[in-house]
């Protein structure tokens, strides 16, 4: 009987053995299939931040031509402008510096296109994109044209200033040059009237300023103003100086941060052809880089790599830049943020 018992304990460990070797072996299986997939979605090394597309020229076609053909990139501001890994500094970063590697080394890219469909965001990724493009416009003598394509709104308009010509499609929407931050909400009489009280430890003049917890006191949010008109006035001289039939002036005193179809935008100088098409920019894109539109040439855009996120797909609500969008809570990286944004 003895032996018996010790055979079935046996028979017990032999199974649980081979269950947990079974289950790391599917485990190891996994993670080589999910290593695979990466590796060979991959454009070129592993290192890459960027996957590349092939995107349809001025005649629409989308074919792939040869590797030593120009190549126009079409870089898109689509979204909020500061959103983590989809459209940050980081992000446009990364594809500005491999426009210039691998299937694009050797000087292939002649042009940049950007194509626009934002409200704007925050204030440091509006203008550290801006300067990214003036300095590889600068660096690498490349034309640089925008194509607003829908909302080129505050920091869209922003970045756009960086073009060198800007196209307006038919139904596009441009302008809303201003700065904010907030909105600020005081619950102090709220709290009273219901009995709850709330203390904050600080150390610093102001170290609290804004607090919803208590009244505010008369000029705490003086450092705030400065900073919204410092940012405010560092717009309008871009903008001035970039779009050079626009009034300063008129832009402060009368256009504001209001929007403008295509026809009155261009009008007021914020855009040089409206009810454009982007086959009619690319086009002229082409003549001011030197290119052939009858020869071979490539348009091409790096989208940054997702990780995880895209083994599911890019389904994602922001990447359309969708403005009922603009106060979900997928949009917490606003949170007291200095912001070129439209809030209509």
């Amino acid at each position: 009987m003895e032996k018996a018992r010790e055979s079935v304990f046996i028979s017990a460990i032999r199974s649980f053995c081979r269950m947990f070797f079974g289950f790391c072996g599917l485990a190891l299986a996994l993670f080589l299939v999910i290593y695979s997939y990466s590796t060979l979605t991959s454009v070129s090394s592993v290192d890459d931040k960027t996957t590349m597309n092939y995107l349809p020229d001025a005649n629409g076609n989308q074919a792939v031509v040869s590797l030593t053909a120009p190549a126009i990139l079409q870089l898109n501001i689509h979204g909020v402008i500061g959103e983590p890994k989809l459209l940050d500094s980081d992000t446009i970063q990364n594809i500005l510096a491999e426009s210039r590697t691998n299937l694009l080394a050797g000087n292939r890219v002649k042009g940049i296109l950007i194509h626009l469909n934002t409200p704007g965001g925050t204030v440091v990724d509006s203008d550290n994109i801006y300067r990214m493009l003036k300095q590889y416009k600068e660096q690498y003598k490349v034309p640089v044209y925008a194509y607003v394509d829908g909302l080129c709104a505050s920091g869209g308009m922003y970045i756009a200033c960086a073009a060198d010509k800007i196209y307006a499609g038919p139904a596009s929407a441009t302008g809303s040059v201003g700065t904010l931050i907030g909105p600020f909400f005081n619950l102090s009489d709220l709290m009273s009237k219901v009995g709850i009280a709330s203390e904050t430890i600080t150390a610093g003049l102001n170290k609290d300023m804004m607090s919803p917890f208590r009244p505010w006191k008369p000029g705490e949010d003086s450092s705030l103003k400065n900073l919204v008109s410092y940012f405010y006035q560092q717009f309008v001289d871009l903008v001035a100086a970039s779009r050079p039939r626009m009034d300063k002036t008129k832009l402060v005193e009368v256009y504001g941060a209001q929007i403008y179809d295509p026809v009155t935008a261009e009008q007021l100088g914020y855009v040089d052809v409206a009810n454009a098409s982007r086959g009619q920019a690319l086009l002229d894109l082409l003549k001011e880089a030197q290119i052939d539109p009858s020869a071979l040439y490539q348009v091409v855009e790096l989208d940054a790599k997702s990780g995880w996120r895209s083994l599911l797909g890019n389904d994602f609500p922001l990447r359309g830049g969708i403005i009922q969008h603009l106060f979900g809570p997928n949009l917490h990286f606003l949170k007291n943020q200095f912001v070129y944004l439209y809030q209509p």
